[in-house]
């Protein structure tokens, strides 16, 4: 198993090191679901929230917030992220909503956190749109779907 690399050898947490690094494509995507009635789901679709575009919102936010990770979590390096995609879809026959994120950039660390991120507050920007007409809804889960680039390796999610 490997090591924490954010615990130095007194086991304390710490920002990682990573001047030495190469600088490589990396890429992450992740995804999140927000579950809720059928009739919540048909007013965003249908465009009929009284708060206006609930998929343009939750866009935004999710994008906002992958620049701000660093903000957020707070062992992250701030990065200059070269793409930040959300994209939502609505998913009738399991009542709900599908959020994927995918982050880029060219550099020294990886942007999972971002694409978390993203697909987190796109998520949780749903969810406070609705909570006037549902209080019940559930996030999740929120996974990593896939990840290149870096020492690390590749990774992609066993069932996609």
């Amino acid at each position: 198993m490997s090591q924490l690399t954010h615990i130095n050898a007194a086991g304390e947490a710490h920002m990682v090191d990573v001047s030495a690094k190469t600088e490589t494509v990396r890429e992450a995507r992740a995804e999140a679901f927000v579950t809720m009635l059928p009739q919540t789901l048909a007013m965003i679709v249908e465009g009929s929230h009284h708060k206006g575009d609930v998929f343009a919102t939750a866009r935004i936010a999710g994008i906002q917030a992958a620049k701000r990770t660093w903000e957020l979590i707070p062992l992250c390096h701030p990065l200059l992220l070269s793409k930040v995609e959300v994209q939502l879809e609505a998913q009738p026959e399991h009542s709900r909503v599908r959020v994927e994120s995918c982050c880029r950039l060219t550099g020294k660390t990886g942007v999972e956190m971002e694409a978390l991120t993203a697909a987190s507050v796109a998520a949780l920007t749903i969810y406070d749109m609705c909570k006037a007409v549902q209080k019940d809804m559930v996030i999740g889960p929120v996974r990593l779907l896939a990840k290149s680039g870096g020492k690390s390796g590749d990774f992609r999610a066993d069932d996609i």
